[in-house]
This record gives C-alpha cells, structure tokens and sequence, in this order.
C-alpha cells in the first residue's frame, strides 16, 4: 500500500476510528498523538502500551489496508522523517464538525504530553544541561520562526541569573556575524521544532565547526540537532492543531531554568534585593491602594 503523503496516514486512521472496535481506537489514539514513539514500536509494544493484544494491533494495521504491521509502521517512519506542512494539518482539521470537541481534545492531547514529559524526564541530562550553562564563557541562544518566542524566554531568565547570555537577533545582521566570535568556551543553544529551518542548521553547524558546545532543545531524536548536540533535552510539540504547540517545549525550558537557578540560588536572592530597591525606588510596579476606611 502506498500513500501520496504524510497527512494520508493521518486522514486514513480518522475516516476509519468510527468503525474500530475499541481496541482499534485505542490503537489509533496512540498513534496520532504518539507517532514518533509509534514508529520505532513492535506490534507487541504498542500493544502493552495501550492494553491490548499484538493480534488486535496487526489486525488494525490490515484495516487501514497494509499488508502487515511492518507496513504501517515503515509509513510511520516516513512520515517522521517529512514532517506535516502547516498546510497539511490545516486540512486534517476540516473533517472536525464540533469545534468543542476539538478544541477539548487539543487541549487533552497538551495535558497527555506533559504527562509524558513528567514521566519521563532524564533528570541527568537536565542536570547535564544546566552544568553546560553555568559552565560556558558566553551563551549564545538561536529560536527561528515560532521557536524564537522560546529563545526569548530561555534568554530573559538566563540573564537575570547570569552575564553573559546573547539571543541571536533575527534582524540586519546575518546569524553569521553574531557568532563570528564563538569558541571552544562558549555555549550554543538551539531550540528547534519542526519544521525544523535550514539556518538553524546552518547556524548549529557554525558553531560545532567552531568547537562550541552545543545545547539542543528539540522534539524527538530524529530531530537533526539530536544527534550533533552534546545534549539534547526533549519535549514533544503536538500536531494536533495547525498551531504549533509550545506547552511542553516552556515545561522544557522552565524545568533548565529552574535547575540552573538552583545551583545558582545565592546570587539570585541577591540580584533581586538589588532589583526590589530598584523597583521601588523608580515606582516600576503600581502599588496597591489600601483603603482608609477599612480596619
């Protein structure tokens, strides 16, 4: 059986859920909101994963019309490799009548993934990370397109704890001249999600070539930076919605931020002492209206 694209597999496995038997459905569940996990599963895998038989696995494979698990999970594989353009995620939602509905299983698929992420969070790797950054002579930190909000995140706390963080600014000058300086002392953090850009790439490559470290934050480890970071920290964006999710990728960040911020307690406490003097004395924050009357 073959598919003329990746939006294919998802649009079959929807215009079949209606007549799946339960098991089935659970089958299908799993695989749209899990396909990179799925795709590198046995058929007795997914199985336990979702409590039913491998039988009742092989048997969904047959009823979307593969020859065989093999099959359907060889087009799972493909579809991870050449990720859903926006255009694509856009049409698998036409099908979807009740807005509620929709909105309550996007929302469902959210809480699901930070699930997982709290499930399996890799606390040495985080602890990893965060030894990288306190570690690193400068930190420079790349986000292209909806990632950038990201960077920007990562980089405004960084900051507050530490001295030497630079966001990659995406304006006039080329990524190239704001790195031109990296070294063998300094940090390189990508955060990038599909689809994954080429001057991330490009920029990532730079920097490796350059002997800097790199930090990678990202979605699965078929991602490109997985395998040239010298660590990766992973948080799944979900495809449910045309809208790329950033719920799990700020669980990412938070969970970096808040372990760099613990080995760097001290100086924190300080710096903001320094800056509630600031605050204060420059009336940054409304302060909030007693009233007289009240005993």
């Amino acid at each position: 059986m073959s598919l003329e694209n990746n939006a294919d597999l998802i649009k079959l496995i929807q215009s079949h859920y209606p007549k799946f038997s339960k098991g089935q459905k659970a089958i299908a569940q799993f695989i749209i909101e899990h396909y990179e996990r799925a795709a590198f599963m046995t058929a007795s895998k997914i199985g336990q994963t979702v409590d039913v038989s491998e039988s009742t696995v092989v048997r969904f494979a047959t009823a979307l019309g593969f020859d065989g698990y093999p099959e359907l999970q060889k087009s799972l594989q493909v579809m991870i490799k050449n990720k859903l353009t926006t255009v694509q995620r856009i049409s698998l939602n036409e099908a979807q009548d009740d807005s509620d509905e929709f909105i309550r299983r996007v929302l469902k698929n959210e809480v699901n993934s930070l699930r997982n992420y709290y499930e399996e969070l890799d606390e040495k790797r985080l602890d990893k990370a965060s030894d990288l950054i306190l570690g690193a002579r400068k930190i420079y930190i790349l986000g292209m397109r909806v990632s950038y909000t990201l960077a920007l995140y990562l980089g405004f706390y960084l900051d507050v704890i530490l001295e030497n963080v630079k966001v990659m600014n995406l304006g006039s000058n080329s990524l190239f001249e704001q790195m031109v300086r990296i070294n063998e002392d300094d940090l390189f953090v990508i955060i990038s999600y599909p689809r994954y850009s080429k001057q991330s790439l490009d920029a990532v490559n730079f920097a490796k070539e350059r002997n800097a470290k790199i930090l990678a934050i990202t979605d699965t480890e078929s991602s490109p930076f997985y395998s040239i970071s010298d660590v990766a920290l992973l948080g799944k964006s979900n495809m449910v919605s045309f809208i790329d999710s950033l719920v799990t990728p700020m669980a990412v960040i938070n969970s970096l931020i808040t372990s760099v911020g613990l080995k760097e307690k001290q100086d924190i406490v300080k710096y903001f002492d320094l800056l509630e003097d600031v605050w204060d004395k420059y009336s940054i924050y409304n302060k909030p209206i007693h009233d007289s009357t009240k005993k």
